[in-house]
């Protein structure tokens, strides 16, 4: 699996997660508990599976930025949040600088590691 398929799962769990936060009412409420135990788990988990062949700050600048875009409009749809045309801008910028990232920086690793090889076994040769 592609580090990138890794992140997107993480990102998509860790919005699970965060999501069921609100109806948790402070871990009070046992299946929302679940939902947020359960989505931090394994955001984490396969975040640390991407860890292996990307960048931690490139990592975290793709989640951060996913993770606020995805959650806002999940506040918006099904929470019936309000966006100001301001919050609107903030999260056009968030996604056009983790497009940007992805397509234009050096920073990112755009290539396949061979199998059972990570970043770190890379820099050690």
């Amino acid at each position: 699996m592609s580090h990138w398929l890794y992140l997107s799962i993480a990102i998509v769990a860790e919005v699970i997660g965060t999501s069921f936060l609100n109806s948790s009412q402070g871990f009070t409420r046992l299946v929302p508990s679940i939902v947020v135990i359960v989505g931090y788990a394994v955001a984490f988990y396969f975040l640390s599976i991407a860890l292996r062949t990307m960048s931690v700050g490139i990592a975290y600048a793709v989640w951060a930025g996913a993770g606020v875009a995805l959650i806002t409009i999940i506040g918006w749809k099904f929470f019936g949040q309000v966006l100001d045309r301001a919050a609107v801008l903030g999260i056009l910028l968030i996604v056009t600088g983790v497009v940007v990232i992805n397509v234009f920086s050096t920073s990112v690793p755009h290539e396949q590691l061979p199998a059972g090889q990570d970043r770190q076994d890379r820099t050690k040769t």
